[in-house]
């Protein structure tokens, strides 16, 4: 059974850098690769970084720049380095992982982490 387990989180004063980790816990089979979501009070989930299993990534238009994700895979970890934090950054930051799915054919969103708050004021 796989487990995914954020840390990092905190309260951080606007402009400051947060770093956060995703833990797996177990081998993920077939993975597609890992994204940070993140969602704010009121607000929808936004996809916040995505990156491939062989690293490709990508990210939300307003983290440009400013994020990087990076993946050890070898231990299966996940991070988030955030810089230039903003007020607007505010939210539950979680973690998920996708797999391929033989019987649907495409990678899906399997496994998911609790979450880990970052507060920028």
């Amino acid at each position: 059974h796989v487990q995914l387990v954020e840390s990092g989180g905190g309260s951080v004063q606007a402009g400051g850098a947060l770093k956060l980790s995703c833990a797996a816990s177990g081998s993920i089979i077939s993975r597609c690769g890992m994204t940070w979501y993140r969602q704010a009070p009121g607000k929808e989930r936004d996809l916040v970084s995505s990156i491939r299993f062989d690293g490709t990534t990508t990210y939300g238009d307003s983290v440009k720049g400013r994020f990087t994700i990076s993946q050890d895979n070898a231990k299966n970890m996940l991070y988030l380095q955030m810089n230039s934090l903003k007020t607007e950054d505010t939210a539950v930051y979680t973690c998920a992982a996708s797999v391929y799915d033989l019987g649907a054919g495409r990678c899906e969103y399997k496994y998911w982490g609790q979450g880990t708050q970052v507060t920028v004021s």
